[in-house]
């Protein structure tokens, strides 16, 4: 009887400890109290450049510009941006992939499995391919691709164009299959995500741009021919619309019909038969945000579903809940720094990308300029309510860039190891663009409660063989 306790207890302990383990450690972290200061241009320090809130967290680069261009002249365009993983099927987490950001965009791919720091990278869609420029969204489909759009649209324009790799894992050098999906409309694109009902929400970065919807007419299809062969978009109406930065209640106006075409009197029909999301947005009056960029779909604590965007130009992040079709602001200058406890002001300006970790903690990094004022900030909302009024709660500087000319982009949370982000260092003044792996660690205690889980375990095995 006595064996058998210990040996319940000893399996407990290890049960918490196997829990502590799939949680994250990165909320654990004392705040920043300023921005980093510059490194030299190009020196030894562009390899570890971010400055971290907690001696536990560390930093390597898995991939740069330089390498990769060396090794096969030509290939990568540089302009890291926006990281995303495959995060389903087969070596689901394998893999992380980001666009090129340049006149000559393209798609690079990362093989985490690979301990070769010359091979673990390669360029599946070569700079230029169809013309595509300015890459900047990346995600990954419930059906097991990859999605990138180009930041780049304006009256006139060819570009604006949403694409997928339906190859992305197995393409070899320049094999990725690159598809245009012209359904959707064209505007600026930054920030995609699913929902769980897996409709896709993407964005007009624009002082003035809206939010979008799109929904499949084939919601469980296979892939993205499916996916994308009929559907409907939709603009966000807040407050009624035909406004500008507002909250309250939500509703989505059509901009197409339910496969996709044209609706008389409302979508802007282009040359090539697309449509012109920005000018059908106006059409109907959807709400205005000021250059909305990135965003993400997180869960509170109630089930709800919320997606939050970064707005850059108004130094906010907004949160639309899905679930009951509010908007409100989730941050901005007015929120606490928990550093100070004090209003954050200028402290965060220009938020740009949103990421968030296994515990759901949301991240907000900005686009300011490294080696000044080029921070990620960490939102604690205690209570995972959707908001930071309660107390103890507010933002906090979690990590800073010290390479010069560059900024922070991309910052992804590895969906199979909760103690692992990567996040890309963008145009440096040295012109070596490199992809940052951070670890967090557990704090001392856990290893202590690991040993003494294991010696349990050994003393009430040894008592048995005696």
């Amino acid at each position: 009887m006595f064996a058998r306790s210990r040996i319940a207890a000893a399996i407990g302990l290890l049960t918490l400890i196997a829990q502590a383990h799939s949680a994250t450690h990165f909320s654990n972290f004392t705040p920043l109290g300023a921005s980093a200061g510059p490194i030299p241009v190009g020196g030894a320090g562009e390899a570890t450049p971010v400055t971290l809130s907690s001696v536990n967290f560390s930093q390597k680069t898995i991939a740069d510009r330089a390498t990769q261009n060396a090794l096969v002249p030509g290939s990568n365009a540089g302009n890291w941006d926006m990281i995303t993983a495959n995060e389903n099927g087969a070596d689901a987490g394998r893999y992380l992939f980001m666009p090129f950001e340049t006149g000559n965009a393209g798609v690079q791919r990362v093989d985490l499995w690979d301990n070769n720091y010359s091979t673990r990278t390669v360029t599946i869609v070569a700079p230029g391919a169809k013309g595509f420029v300015s890459g900047d969204a990346s995600r990954w489909t419930p059906w097991g691709s990859y999605l990138t759009a180009e930041e780049s649209w304006g009256t006139g324009s060819s570009k604006g164009r949403l694409f997928e790799v339906s190859n992305a894992t197995t393409a070899a050098a320049n094999g990725g299959n690159f598809i245009q999906r012209s359904i959707i409309p064209r505007v600026s694109h930054e920030g995609l995500a699913f929902d769980n009902a897996k409709s896709m929400y993407f964005i007009d970065e624009l002082n003035g741009g809206s939010i979008y919807k799109y929904t499949s007419g084939n919601v469980n299809a296979a892939n993205g021919d499916d996916y994308f062969a009929k559907g409907q978009t939709f603009v966000a109406k807040v407050n009624g619309g035909n406004n500008a930065n507002a909250v309250g209640a939500v509703t989505w106006e059509a901009i197409t019909d339910v496969n996709g075409a044209a609706l008389a009197g409302v979508s802007t029909v282009l040359g090539d038969g697309t449509i012109d999301g920005r000018a059908s947005a106006n059409t109907v009056k959807g709400t205005d945000y000021q250059r909305p960029e990135d965003l993400d779909v997180n869960t509170l604590a109630n089930g709800d579903q919320v997606m939050l965007v970064a707005t850059t130009s108004t130094n906010e992040v907004y949160s639309f809940n899905l679930t009951t079709n509010q908007v409100s602001v989730f941050a901005n200058q007015s929120t606490i720094d928990l550093a100070t406890g004090l209003a954050v002001g200028n402290g965060l300006l220009s938020p740009d990308n949103i990421a968030v970790d296994a515990d759901g903690n949301v991240y907000i990094i900005e686009d300011r300029n490294g080696g000044v004022d080029n921070d990620i900030w960490f939102a604690r909302d205690l209570n995972k309510d959707g908001d930071l009024l309660d107390a103890g709660e507010g933002l906090a500087r979690w990590a800073s860039n010290g390479t010069q000319g560059s900024e922070f982009t991309g910052l992804y949370f590895d969906k199979f190891n909760a103690n692992k982000a990567y996040v890309n260092i963008q145009h440096p003044s040295s012109g070596v663009d490199r992809l940052i792996e951070i670890s967090a660690v557990p704090e001392p205690s856990t290893y202590a409660m690991l040993l003494g889980g294991l010696g349990l375990i050994g003393f009430v095995a040894r008592r048995r063989k005696a």
